[in-house]
């Protein structure tokens, strides 16, 4: 089965297409299984408004949807800094995935590969910075608990054991076999323009 990354690059093209106005928390989780493999995709999304900007130390203090206010410091990576105003949508969305494949009989060399992706704004975008990673193991199947509904597994750094909430899985699992495991996550911040208030209507004819 292969992993979420399409799901990832998806999300990393159109964060910056933020909303119009201050909504509640959203997530959602989706899970894919089928013979030997499965995923599981969450993903958050949570805004707020910045309600108060301190320019020399980079801070933006931001009031949530549960009305409480919460100050963080904007880093280099954060461009176009100076754009932002008092007022302004900030929108924030993480992503995880984790995709594990089962190798039956093993034999492969156990592994470990991670790699990190930065992403900034470009001149003239809003405000944005993010971030991508990506972690890949193989490791060796070293035992199997049907009864308490664990394995362990030992990677190329350490062994590890791991409860299977789903035990059909572990039918299929047998000590000397491989298990290759990929997680990957992004989380992107933007600030979007405050919303110009509405125009306001206009009055009624004044009766004859």
């Amino acid at each position: 089965m292969k992993t979420r990354s399409l799901l990832l690059a998806t999300l990393i093209a159109t964060l910056p297409a933020v909303a119009a106005a201050q909504e509640p928390p959203k997530a959602v989780t989706v899970v894919e299984k089928e013979k030997g493999a499965a995923t599981i995709t969450e993903a958050v999304e949570l805004q707020g408004i910045v309600t108060a900007i301190d320019k020399t130390r980079r801070e933006l203090t931001i009031k949530g949807g549960s009305g409480q206010d919460v100050t963080f410091t904007a880093g280099p990576q954060v461009k176009n800094f100076k754009q932002i105003k008092v007022g302004d949508l900030v929108t924030l969305n993480y992503i995880a995935a984790l995709g594990i494949e089962l190798k039956k009989g093993g034999g492969r060399l156990r592994e470990r590969i991670e790699s990190e992706q930065a992403m900034v704004a470009k001149p003239g975008e809003v405000p944005a910075a993010g971030k991508a990673r990506t972690v890949k193991v193989l490791a060796d199947v070293t035992a199997v608990d049907a009864g308490a509904g664990t394995i362990t597994l030992r990677g190329p750094q350490r062994s590890v054991d791991l409860v299977v909430k789903d035990r059909e899985v572990l039918k299929d699992i047998r000590v000397g076999d491989q298990i290759a495991a990929t997680y990957e996550e992004a989380l992107l911040v933007s600030v979007a323009p405050a919303t110009p208030p509405a125009p306001p209507a206009p009055a009624a004819p004044a009766a004859q």
